[in-house]
């Protein structure tokens, strides 16, 4: 008698694999003008790269699978490395020879946490359908992130951009597809996002992204308008993606599922002291709910966890080193309390 396959466990990120130079700046500088660099960091970017290795500052104990490419340079040998530290397997994350690995100079006001982003794409650039082997993983889930910083598979054929078909590739293989892209100021979304929806079991989206992808507007007066986000939510779903669309925004968070179950969550009431920079937050939520969804969660329970875990990753310039376990991280809704949604 055949044995059963196993039971998939554990979490499969693809997509940009970045070294984050992080710079804490005294202030934003008009041209022609200098600022003062008050502290500097090296640390992991790039959706994949932050989600993974999130999931390992949370505890998780399912596997943690990598898939991309790097250059064949010392930063290659930094993502590596700390991949190894953090228990990240790194069979499908190549090296290549035709680009550096990529780098992004990270920007951080000290009063304020916003963030810029001086982007190279490198290695990433190069990341093409071939290079993703999903046989080779027993994993439940597989995130692929950026969508519209992926040159390879953000490229059209017939109309259609290649990253639908690696989704799919992963959907005929067991897994379960998630989906990030980047906030990016082009006119590409639709061309380049919304043709992959069909492939997407859950969608993740900011704002910004949301309103290019659906070409409504979230905010009115700077406001954040609920109707408006649940209307996006709903034109999402009606695009194509199968199980859950799950927007987040500075004020919260709001998911909305196939069987129309919808769920708002605030975000925490961060202390002032304790934000040091936001990039990586939008990571951070995600892996708290990814880590959720994995382990049984319910939607609620998952956008709970996610705004802990953006909240955790506040008290660091970088990606994840504010990033901490799962009960730590649960805690601080007890410590800080929810800010009100708009009504």
């Amino acid at each position: 008698m055949p044995h059963p396959a196993p039971e998939r466990s554990g979490i499969l990120a693809g997509g940009n694999w970045i070294v984050d130079h992080v710079k804490t700046i005294d202030a934003w500088p008009p041209e022609d003008s200098l600022v003062n660099i008050l502290a500097e960091y090296q640390s992991n970017g790039g959706s994949p790269y932050n989600i993974l290795k999130n999931l390992s500052r949370l505890g998780a104990a399912m596997p943690l699978q990598a898939v991309g490419l790097v250059g064949a340079d010392a930063a290659g040998d930094f993502i590596l490395e700390d991949c190894r530290r953090a228990g990240i397997d790194t069979t499908q994350l190549r090296r290549t020879d035709g680009a550096a690995t990529s780098y992004t100079d990270v920007m951080t006001v000290r009063t304020t946490g916003r963030r810029t982003f001086f982007h190279q794409r490198g290695a990433n650039a190069l990341l093409s359908p071939g290079h993703f082997d999903f046989s080779r993983t027993r994993c439940r889930y597989f995130h692929l992130g950026y969508l519209l910083l992926l040159d390879g598979l953000d490229q059209l054929e017939g109309g259609v951009p290649r990253a639908r078909g690696v989704l799919a590739q992963a959907r005929a293989a067991g897994l379960r597809t998630s989906l990030d892209c980047v906030s990016e100021h082009s006119d590409r979304f639709a061309a380049v996002v919304r043709p992959v929806l069909p492939e997407v079991d859950v969608l993740f989206a900011n704002d910004f992204e949301a309103e290019r992808v659906t070409g409504q507007a979230l905010r009115a007066g700077g406001r954040l308008q609920p109707a408006a986000v649940e209307a996006a939510a709903r034109d999402l779903l009606a695009a194509g993606v199968r199980e859950t669309v799950i927007l987040h925004f500075v004020e919260g968070a709001y998911a909305r599922d196939a069987q129309d179950r919808e769920v708002w969550q605030p975000s925490l009431q961060v202390p002032a002291a304790e934000l040091k920079g936001t990039a990586g937050a939008g990571d951070a939520f995600a892996s708290g709910v990814l880590h959720s969804l994995h382990e049984g969660g319910s939607l609620a329970d998952a956008l709970r966890l996610g705004v802990c875990v953006a909240a955790c990753s506040l008290a660091s310039p970088t990606c994840s080193e504010g990033v901490r376990p799962v009960e730590e991280a649960r805690r601080l809704e007890r410590s800080w309390g929810f800010r009100p949604l708009p009504a």
